[in-house]
């Protein structure tokens, strides 16, 4: 059985702090406030203990370049990794001085995760700047130092080499962050996911798995939990293995993890 989790990122700091873009060179790429730091690390921790319940663990997480996105998957990979168990980490309010095994689980930037490239999604400021932006964030290098020591899988190759382009509708949009899911996952069919990306994306995860929903509302490091039956095949006569797989059911409940939906 594979399971996909599907997280959006914590509170940004230009909603806590309207006026955080003026003057800043990457206004698209506010960082998270402390309360978004602190979210991210709960519900890391949330995630671990409700899938060691259920006997399985997240081996591979994969991030949307986003530096909001980036903080979020380092704590929350601070929390995958740490060596208490999880009755003594759910107590832990602070991942500094937590010890890590960081063999548990391997990180990557992806760009197909990233967030609408559109007016919608960025705003006015932002479009205006759009046009001429050649780089729209640091080097590879920078983006992975965000995370733990010794967690960047360095031979993962992105899905997506680069930024979706500008202006993209919302339903190219959606129709992105659906086909990249089932991308990843194809990619890693005997891995376990966690993907952490923006509020379509999280949306996306549901409406697109689940015909019929219609989502209201994704909170902050809201997630959705997708599972399938995957079986390997024996290869061809180069050898190794192939795979099926059965199509993604949603395993989130309205409500349950900060996702909002109902039928439409």
């Amino acid at each position: 059985m594979q399971r996909v989790v599907v997280m959006r990122h914590g509170d940004r700091l230009d909603h806590s702090e309207p006026m955080w873009p003026a003057n800043k060179p990457r206004p698209w790429d506010p960082p998270l406030d402390d309360a978004g730091l602190l979210r991210a690390w709960t519900v890391g921790k949330c995630i671990r203990a409700a899938a060691a319940k259920q006997g399985w663990a997240l081996h591979r997480v994969l991030v949307s370049p986003f530096l909001r996105c980036r903080q979020t998957a380092a704590r929350a990979v601070a929390a995958l990794c740490a060596v208490p168990d999880d009755d003594a980490l759910l107590a832990v309010g602070d991942p500094a001085n937590v010890p890590l095994d960081t063999s548990r689980v391997k990180v990557s930037i992806e760009y197909g995760l990233s967030e609408m490239m559109n007016t919608q999604a960025m705003g006015i400021t932002v479009s205006k700047l759009a046009p001429n932006v050649s780089k729209w964030f640091p080097d590879l290098p920078e983006l992975e130092a965000d995370f733990p020591a010794g967690t960047i899988d360095h031979s993962a190759e992105p899905i997506y080499p680069e930024l979706p382009k500008w202006e993209e509708s919302i339903m190219e949009a959606r129709s992105r962050y659906a086909s990249i899911i089932k991308a990843l996952a194809d990619k890693y069919p005997h891995e376990n996911l966690l993907l952490v990306t923006h509020g379509e994306g999280v949306g996306a995860s549901i409406s697109y798995f689940e015909m019929g929903l219609e989502i209201y509302d994704v909170e902050y490091c809201a997630y959705s939990v997708l599972e399938r039956q995957v079986t390997a095949e024996p290869g061809d006569e180069h050898g190794g293995f192939t795979f099926t797989a059965d199509s993604f059911k949603v395993m989130t409940k309205s409500g349950s993890t900060g996702i909002r939906y109902a039928p439409v």
